[in-house]
């Protein structure tokens, strides 16, 4: 984990060192036509943006090593706290839109290993097909047209209400904004869980040990409940925790759709407009999120199957 967290500081760095980006532009902002040469060489040389990259990448990595990723250059705020902020909003959404879709993906992959080439396992196919293919901020835009513009069951976009302070926003109203870009994300999300499910189970369902449970008369859920489910959980754990990277990805889409004031729309608005450290500051913490996202996996593994936990 270490040695990848360093590869990814030094590569993000160079590829941001190397791209179109301006940090002096994105620090003067519209104020670019009334800064002279000298004043911008001055602004370089209080950012050190004057020194040869390895040297800059040393002082920046010097600087994370003691927990400060630098002050924005759009915000004027440190790094940290910004994505501080953004991430309460942000994780409330991964992790109900990962919760719903995992849950719904291990059943409706369990349903089609079940009913194997009857119509409701065509049907989770053609479904789970269909979504693996849909682009997220395809699906953000028709949920929103939908439920928002049409129905008008729920708000547009933002996280809150418009025009309301911050002292007055209930939970309700949160979970009210809430609602359509989980939704997104559990849509799009159940795809991959639910036809590795059904893959898994249906090679444990052909495996001897079913097969003789089968002649001993089981059969349905208890057949499933006695020799599938812990066969099948543990694949269907890994995978789920190793899309904490898809799931990071889409909502930056979905955030963007529906306005969401959350990492994956301050990850664009730092994209954008240049804001070099704040860019950088969310490509280490997402790189960290899914990183923790595969050793929790790896922990339950061991909870899971004792033979993890006695080193077999």
């Amino acid at each position: 984990m270490a040695t990848l967290l360093v590869a990814i500081c030094f590569i993000s760095f160079l590829l941001i060192k190397n791209s179109p980006i301006d940090p002096i532009q994105a620090y003067i902002g519209a104020d670019l036509l009334k800064v002279g040469p000298e004043q911008r060489d001055m602004i370089a040389k209080y950012w050190g943006l004057d020194q040869p990259v390895m040297v800059q990448f040393l002082n920046w990595g010097s600087a994370l090593v003691r927990g400060d990723l630098g002050t924005s250059m759009i915000y004027r705020r440190p790094v940290a706290d910004i994505i501080g902020e953004r991430f309460i909003n942000s994780l409330a959404l991964m992790i109900s839109a990962w919760i719903l879709s995992g849950f719904i993906g291990f059943i409706m992959g369990v349903v089609a290993a079940m009913k194997k080439g009857t119509w409701i396992d065509r049907l989770i196919k053609w479904y789970c097909f269909t979504l693996a293919s849909t682009p997220t901020f395809w699906m953000g835009l028709l949920i929103l047209i939908f439920f928002a513009v049409w129905l008008k069951w729920f708000p547009i976009g933002m996280g809150v209400p418009a025009g309301i302070l911050a002292e007055d926003v209930t939970i309700a109203d949160k979970i009210k904004h809430l609602i359509l870009p989980t939704l997104t994300l559990s849509i799009v999300g159940v795809a991959n869980i639910a036809m590795h499910t059904r893959q898994k189970l249906i090679d444990v369902l052909a495996s001897d040990y079913v097969i003789f449970a089968r002649a001993r008369g089981e059969q349905g859920f208890i057949l499933f409940w006695r020799h599938g489910l812990r066969n099948i959980a543990l694949p269907a754990i890994t995978l789920q925790f190793a899309a904490f990277s898809e799931l990071f990805g889409g909502a930056v889409l979905a955030e963007q759709v529906f306005s969401y004031p959350g990492l994956g729309q301050a990850t664009v608005e730092a994209g954008l407009r240049g804001d070099v450290p704040l860019l950088l500051g969310l490509v280490i913490f997402s790189t960290l999120f899914v990183f923790v996202g595969n050793l929790i996996a790896d922990l339950i593994y061991r909870m899971v199957d004792p033979r993890m936990r006695e080193g077999r």
